[in-house]
C-alpha cells in the first residue's frame, strides 16, 4: 500500500525516506537560530517563458465517493503553458503553503522545516500566440499525493510549448481549494480509498472542461480570470496523458476508455486495478519503469501484452520509484540540513544521480509527446550514447 513521501510524492510497498521521528530541515543563521530550507527546482529547458493558473472545478453529476451525500466531485486542477509579458505576473509556488505543511510529516519532515519549491510558471500570465494551437497532456499523481510531484516534466513540456493539465484527485491528495480549504488523504477508513478508476474518471472529468476551454467557456466554479488566449492555445486534436504510480495505472485506463487521449506514459506504474487491465490499448504507450518491472511485476507484464500499437518500455539504471519524480531533485538539497546519512538518502533517490535524472526527466517524456503528438524527433529511436543510463527493454 503506497505511503507518502515528502518532497516528492507517493511510494509504493515501503517507505523509502526518513520516515518514523520527524526531522527538521534548517539551516543556521549567524545567530544559531534555525531557518527554514527552501529547495529549488531546475529551471526548463525550452524557449518559452511558461504560464499557470490554478483551476476550481466541481462536477455536478457525479457524488464525491468520500465526502458523502450532497457533496458532488470537486477537484484543483492547474493549467501550464508558454507564455508572454511574464516579468509582470509572480511566481507560482510548487504547493500552496498549508498543503505543503500538511504534507512534510508524511515523509518524516517538520512541518516548519521546508518552504515551498518557487516553479518557473508565472501566475495568470497572458498565452504566447505560437501560430497554431498547442497539443494538451494532462497528469495523474502518485497515492496519497499532489499535482505538482512532477513540476520538472510539467513545467519543461510547457515551455516547448504544450498545454499542460495536472489534477489534484481530492480525498488522496494534499490541495487547498479557494478561501483556505485544505483536503488531505482520508487513509482510516479504507472503504473511502480512491482506486485507478476514480482518478481515471477525475481526469475524463477534467478533459470535458478542457473541452470547455477550447469553446471559449469559462470552466472553473468561481469564474476567476483566465489568462488571455488561455482557450485558444487548447488544441482537442492531440491530447496526450502521464501518471506516476496510481496516476500511471489510471493513465493506462483513460486510454482503455477515452478516445480523445491519443498517446499514454507511466512513470513506474503497478498496473494493479480491479478488474485488471486486459482491454487492448491501440495508441502508442511508453513505460518508464523503475521497481516496477516487467520481469518481476506480472500485472504490467499483462498490460505490456495488450499494447496492439507503438509501445517502449525504458528503465533508468539506479531508478527508485520516484525517480521520475522531483523527489530526485529536491531530496538531495536536504541532506545537509537533516543530518541524512548516504544509506538514508539512496533508499529515497537509489544509485541514479540527481543531475541525471532531472535531464532523464526534462528529455524522454518530452521525445514521447514529440514523436507521437507532433511526429518529429529521434530519441526514442534506440539507446543513446547521451543517456547511458537508460537502457530499453526489449
Amino acid at each position: 500500500m503506497p505511503v507518502g513521501a515528502a518532497i516528492g510524492g507517493s511510494v509504493a510497498s515501503a517507505s523509502p525516506g526518513p520516515a518514523g521521528s520527524s526531522r527538521t530541515a534548517s539551516g543556521r543563521t549567524g545567530s544559531g537560530q534555525s531557518v527554514p530550507v527552501r529547495p529549488r527546482l531546475p529551471a526548463p529547458t525550452g524557449p518559452y517563458p511558461v504560464g499557470t493558473v490554478d483551476l476550481h472545478l466541481i462536477d455536478p453529476s457525479r457524488p464525491d465517493p468520500v465526502a458523502g451525500p450532497g457533496h458532488y466531485r470537486e477537484l484543483m486542477t492547474s493549467v501550464w503553458y508558454p507564455a508572454r509579458d511574464v516579468w509582470r505576473y509572480p511566481r507560482a509556488p510548487w504547493m500552496a503553503p498549508a498543503a505543503l505543511r500538511a504534507f512534510l510529516p508524511s515523509g518524516g519532515f517538520d512541518p516548519d522545516s521546508v518552504l515551498t519549491p518557487i516553479t518557473a510558471g508565472h501566475q495568470g500570465a497572458p498565452v504566447r500566440r505560437m501560430g497554431q494551437r498547442s497539443p494538451v497532456v494532462m497528469f495523474s499523481h502518485g497515492a496519497h499525493d499532489h499535482r505538482s510531484d512532477t513540476t520538472i516534466v510539467v513545467q519543461e513540456l510547457a515551455s516547448h510549448g504544450y498545454v499542460v493539465v495536472t489534477v489534484d484527485h481530492t480525498y488522496d491528495a494534499y490541495s487547498e481549494f479557494p478561501g483556505g480549504r485544505l483536503t488531505v488523504p482520508q487513509l482510516d477508513d479504507p472503504s473511502t480509498a480512491l482506486v485507478p478508476p476514480d482518478f481515471a474518471r477525475d481526469i475524463r472529468f477534467v478533459l470535458d472542461r478542457v473541452e470547455d476551454l477550447a469553446a471559449g467557456r469559462n470552466p472553473d466554479t468561481d469564474r476567476k480570470q483566465l489568462p488571455a488566449g488561455l482557450g485558444d492555445a487548447v488544441d482537442l486534436d492531440r491530447i496526450g496523458m502521464f501518471g506516476w504510480s496510481k496516476g500511471a495505472t489510471a493513465t493506462a485506463l483513460v486510454l482503455t476508455e477515452d478516445p480523445r487521449v491519443r498517446a499514454g506514459l507511466s512513470f513506474d506504474g503497478p498496473m494493479e486495478t480491479n478488474p485488471p487491465l486486459t482491454t487492448d490499448v491501440d495508441r502508442p504507450f511508453m513505460l518508464m519503469t523503475a521497481v516496477y518491472p516487467r520481469a518481476t511485476q506480472p500485472s504490467v507484464a499483462e498490460f505490456w501484452s495488450h499494447l496492439t500499437g507503438w509501445r517502449l518500455n525504458v528503465q533508468a539504471d539506479g531508478a527508485v520509484h520516484g525517480s521520475y519524480t522531483d523527489t530526485q531533485a529536491l531530496i538531495p538539497q536536504l541532506v545537509d540540513a537533516v543530518g541524512m546519512s548516504d544509506e538514508e538518502l539512496q533508499a529515497w533517490i537509489g544509485t541514479l544521480d540527481p543531475a541525471r535524472a532531472v535531464r532523464i526527466q526534462q528529455a524522454y517524456p518530452l521525445a514521447f509527446f514529440d514523436l507521437h503528438l507532433r511526429h518529429r524527433g529521434h530519441l526514442l529511436d534506440g539507446p543513446s550514447p547521451a543517456f547511458p543510463e537508460v537502457k530499453f527493454i526489449s
